[in-house]
C-alpha cells in the first residue's frame, strides 16, 4: 500500500476517535458525574482532616 494512503486512513481514524471521546465527553449521562468532580476541591474536606483542625492550626513533622 501506499504511504499517503496509509497516512489518510490514519487521519481518519485519528478524527473518528476524536469525535467518539468529544461526544462522550458531552453526553448527558456525564453531566452530573463531571460536575460533581468540578465542584471537589471547593468542597469543605473536613471528613479528611478529620473535622477538629482549626483553622491556625500547622502540621508539623
Amino acid at each position: 500500500m501506499d504511504f499517503d494512503f496509509m497516512h489518510s486512513i490514519w487521519t481518519v481514524v485519528m478524527f473518528v476517535l476524536f469525535i467518539g471521546i468529544v461526544a462522550w465527553a458531552w453526553s448527558a449521562k456525564r453531566k452530573r458525574r463531571f460536575d460533581e468532580a468540578a465542584r471537589m476541591p471547593l468542597e469543605d474536606d473536613d471528613d479528611v482532616t478529620g473535622g477538629n483542625k482549626k483553622s491556625g492550626d500547622k502540621k508539623h513533622g
